[in-house]
């Protein structure tokens, strides 16, 4: 998008932040909306999905303040009150409560960032950690989003590029050059969040050898198909919690509103079919 796009964006984006309680520690919207995908028509963006995502510290007080406000975004739980529906959204799936086609103004930027110190960690944790996608996507959508955008990708992970001793960065030529040695993918592995970590262990280690984490890993990063295995790993990690998380979405958006949402998304991957080269 053009300067002048962006800060029009801005007002609109805010001018709906406006309509939801303000106890919030960090708002940003994302979606085929927000940045143009490869194939989509400036047009076309208009009408395109906006999603946001809300991070509160007191969900039930929020919840309370939005139930007055926007009670119509609530699904049958606003009949259960903001203590159950903060139970839900924390306690199951993702720890995300979820709604989908509330209207706004008639149809990925930080808008709003009171951040205390965790959540910057998270932040920025997030950026050099990031891993949806089976059903209901349009195959093509990460190239999509990334052949439009690299000018904002490069800026986001440009200094995180340059710190890492296990890439060469070559930012004229937009290339990466990341050592595929024992070693090299060794001390990636080491980097990972815990909990891969052990899932890794868990996939690699023979039950009843009770290796630790660090001799797996080591083991690993001798293995040519090392990436495979993480792949495993997070695919894991993420099934069970995706599976719920969507159940879950049946509730709070309501059997309605997830039925049209889900055919949307269905004609979205159909689409994105249609157009792969044969």
């Amino acid at each position: 998008m053009t300067l002048p796009a962006l800060q029009n964006s801005s007002v609109f984006y805010r001018k709906i932040l406006s309509r939801f309680p303000q106890d919030i520690s960090l708002a940003f919207a994302y979606g085929s909306a927000v940045f143009r995908q490869t194939g989509s028509s400036q047009g076309q963006m208009g009408k395109n999905m906006l999603d946001f995502v809300f991070a509160v510290d007191d969900p039930v007080t929020w919840h309370t303040m939005n139930l007055i406000e926007n009670r119509k975004h609530y699904s049958f739980l606003k009949f259960l009150g903001p203590k159950h529906i903060s139970s839900i959204q924390n306690d199951y799936g993702a720890g995300v409560y979820f709604n989908t086609l509330v209207s706004a103004e008639d149809r990925v930027r930080i808008l709003l960032q009171n951040e205390n110190g965790k959540l910057r960690a998270a932040l920025v944790r997030n950026l050099k950690r990031d891993f949806r996608m089976v059903i209901g996507e349009d195959k093509s959508k990460v190239s999509n989003i990334v052949k439009d955008n690299m000018p904002h990708f490069r800026k986001l992970y440009n200094n995180i590029l340059q710190e890492c001793p296990q890439v060469v960065y070559k930012p004229q030529q937009g290339r990466l050059e990341v050592d595929k040695s024992p070693e090299g993918q060794f001390t990636q592995l080491m980097a990972l969040p815990c909990t891969l970590q052990q899932q890794i262990t868990r996939l690699v280690d023979r039950p009843g050898k009770n290796r630790d984490v660090e001799e797996i890993l080591l083991q690993v990063a001798q293995d040519p198909d090392c990436g495979s295995v993480v792949q495993q790993g997070i695919s894991s990690i993420v099934k069970s919690s995706s599976i719920t998380q969507s159940a879950k979405g049946i509730a709070t958006a309501g059997l309605v509103k997830t039925v049209s949402y889900s055919a949307k998304k269905l004609q979205k991957m159909w689409r994105g079919w249609r157009r792969k080269p044969s």
